[in-house]
């Protein structure tokens, strides 16, 4: 199971206009550590970011899966509530659960979510779904 961090970079970006402007983006890494993730962003980052740049933020995340989808450049967070009904009392329970969707829109974010859902057993229920400020994420490299 991945461990998802939220790493925010700060530097000076050169926008459209010509003038520079400090920004402070987020990013999304799997790691080990707050160590292994300050390292892997940097790594990620460096090739990137002309100048100097620093990770001011990190932070552990909720997430519990990811649904990639090639097709789409942003990220959208889809809180899903789990129903399973307790034997003893027939009472329902739900348990909340966060999924980031990569898709172009919020239609595609909601079809690439619901493809990712198919063949699970579990009853669910979509509560939210939120277009998130994250850049890009960051997979576990797998070494052979």
């Amino acid at each position: 199971m991945a461990n998802w961090f939220e790493c925010k970079v700060k530097y000076e970006k050169l926008q459209e206009k010509g003038n520079v402007k400090k920004v402070s983006e987020p990013y999304l890494v799997d790691a080990l550590s707050f160590t292994e993730a300050e390292a892997r962003i940097t790594e990620e980052q460096r090739p990137f970011i002309s100048g100097e740049f620093t990770v001011a933020a990190i932070k552990p995340t909720k997430i519990a899966e990811i649904f990639w989808n090639e097709a789409g450049d942003r990220w959208y967070l889809v809180k899903v509530a789990f129903i399973t009904i307790d034997e003893k009392t027939a009472a329902e329970k739900r348990s909340i659960s966060q999924i980031l969707v990569q898709a172009a829109n919020f239609k595609h974010a909601l079809e690439t979510f619901e493809e990712g859902m198919k063949g699970t057993m579990a009853d669910y229920e979509i509560v939210q779904i939120n277009e998130t400020p994250i850049m890009d994420v960051y997979k576990m490299k797998v070494v052979e």
